[in-house]
């Protein structure tokens, strides 16, 4: 029996715990929505679950493959015969061996990314493909302290010993030293049974955000930014498994949302490009800039009709109790 549920994604900013009330925002003409940002594809799989028609879009190869599987795919799923591909043969040393020894992972487990990455080119559709890369993710994800790859060997390394680990931060990480294999199988029938069809033509888009904009016509836009001034650089977090994907060095995207003296300019710029779209849905919070004034600010200069709704809401940082609650804003704009 399908799930119709998000399986654990891992993604800094992801909206699974407030997308049903980000959705549920929207309007209830079943319309067709596109979210721009769509990182972990949390709103995506919500509004794909309410009926809309979706089309998600990220600058990260990564994400617009986790949008291939889980958004744009609507029956395929991974059989017995498909992980028996992905795990056949002997660890090789290819391009992560190469790069990424003693980088993010030990040689060893290196090689068995390298044999995995080639056997996934060997599965039958594009949709299973997305899924066994997905899931592989996910894996990668699982072994990496503090599920982001901007960590520096020594501190892995230290945090993969679970007597160090136990000793300095009182937690086990047993689940770092699982096999790449292990988390991948432990998370399969999760992923499987969250493939749905809602009977609409849902696509997965990979490309700039101002280039996307240009090219997607859609009714609703969901806007949900890298938060300007927290953790939100999507490129060291991530860009590793976008290397992995593609056998090669990914350049630094552009339009990154990063700097502070940037930010009003791009939101500008960024605001000025959505004038053919009816509804805009921005996601924000009170720890970012700009605060919420300097948004409401520049969002009326581009419409009369600006409404701001809030939400606590905890970001889970790290360990069992560091926890920040924080204050999630949903700017709702009804176009000119």
């Amino acid at each position: 029996m399908l799930s119709k549920k998000l399986p654990k994604i891992n993604f800094i900013g992801n909206k699974e715990k407030i997308s049903k009330w980000i959705c549920g925002h929207f309007p209830k003409k079943r319309l067709r929505v596109f979210d721009a940002f769509s990182g972990g594809a949390s709103v995506s799989y919500e509004a794909k679950k309410m009926g809309y028609q979706v089309i998600s879009n990220d600058i990260l190869q990564i994400n617009y493959i986790l949008a291939q599987a889980l958004i744009e795919n609507s029956k395929t799923t991974l059989s017995k015969k498909d992980i028996e591909v992905v795990f056949r043969g002997k660890p090789i040393k290819g391009y992560m061996f190469k790069n990424y020894s003693k980088v993010h992972f030990f040689p060893s487990e290196c090689m068995e990314l390298d044999l995995y990455r080639k056997n996934i080119n060997k599965l039958s559709t594009k949709y299973k493909k997305a899924l066994a890369i997905s899931l592989m993710r996910r894996s990668m994800i699982r072994k990496m302290p503090y599920s982001r790859f901007s960590i520096l060997w020594k501190k892995i390394v230290q945090l993969r010993n679970e007597a160090y680990s136990y000793k300095h931060y009182k937690r086990k990480r047993a689940y770092h030293n699982q096999t790449f294999k292990h988390h991948f199988l432990e998370n399969l029938e999760s992923y499987n049974k969250s493939i749905f069809d809602n009977k609409k033509n849902n696509q997965a888009l990979n490309f700039d955000i101002f280039k996307a904009i240009k090219k997607v016509k859609a009714d609703v836009i969901y806007l949900d930014p890298p938060y300007t001034g927290t953790m939100n650089d999507y490129y060291s977090f991530y860009g590793l498994i976008d290397n992995y994907v593609s056998s090669k060095k990914i350049k630094r995207f552009k339009n990154d949302f990063i700097d502070k003296k940037d930010a009003l300019k791009n939101f500008n710029k960024l605001f000025s490009s959505l004038k053919k779209f009816k509804y805009w849905y921005l996601s924000y919070n009170n720890q970012s800039y700009p605060n919420s004034n300097q948004l409401l600010k520049l969002l009326k200069t581009y419409s009369n009709n600006v409404k701001l709704i809030k939400k606590k809401h905890v970001y889970k940082i790290t360990g069992k109790n560091k926890k920040q609650t924080n204050t999630e804003y949903l700017f709702i704009i009804k176009n000119k």
